[in-house]
């Protein structure tokens, strides 16, 4: 009885290690790898975690990523950010806190939208964004810009090259820029 159980018990295994590898391919490499953004100024400390989608000669924006849609801003996961403290963002204070970012892209500007909630995907089964607008602290648009070079993979940073803070994140050969200081009043 006890040799009968393990031999149906090895079966289960080796076959759920089949189907891992073959159906599933856990081995491969994902297609939109995880990445994060990350930086320091004086006391200030912000990080944003995200998935980066490829072009992979296909058409993003309008097309992969529609227009005028919320779009969960990467893939898979929903994109976080965190700040220790409070900003001012386009004059507006969104305090220090862990947030998705979701936004709305554009021909010309786009939506962003810092969302309070934290999501375990960026999309449900229906593949609908899972962003839930009663949990937006802060929304703003920003232009796009048209770049001069194609960006392959999906790319959030920070840019602080002139001393004024920028958040950035760029596809294809799209470029937009969430600007942000420290609110005068911060607490750490």
């Amino acid at each position: 009885m006890l040799k009968r159980l393990l031999i149906i018990l090895s079966i289960l295994a080796i076959g759920l290690l089949l189907y891992s590898v073959f159906v599933e391919n856990i081995f491969s490499p994902r297609l939109s790898p995880k990445d994060s953004a990350q930086i320091s100024l004086n006391d200030l400390e912000l990080k944003v975690e995200y998935n980066r989608p490829s072009k992979r000669d296909r058409e993003v924006f309008g097309a992969l990523v529609p227009f005028n849609k919320v779009w969960r801003t990467g893939a898979n996961e929903a994109t976080t950010f965190e700040t220790n403290k409070d900003l001012l963002i386009d004059g507006m204070r969104l305090k220090k806190g862990k947030y998705t970012i979701w936004t709305v892209p554009n021909e010309e500007k786009w939506k962003v939208m810092f969302n309070s909630k934290q999501y375990e995907w960026g999309v449900n089964e229906k593949m609908e964004p899972m962003w839930d607008p009663n949990y937006d602290a802060l929304v703003l648009e920003v232009p796009s810009e048209e770049l001069d070079v194609v960006v392959e993979k999906f790319t959030i940073a920070f840019d602080n090259k002139t001393g004024h803070l920028k958040l950035t994140m760029a596809w294809d050969n799209i470029l937009i820029e969430v600007p942000l200081e420290v609110h005068p009043n911060s607490k750490s």
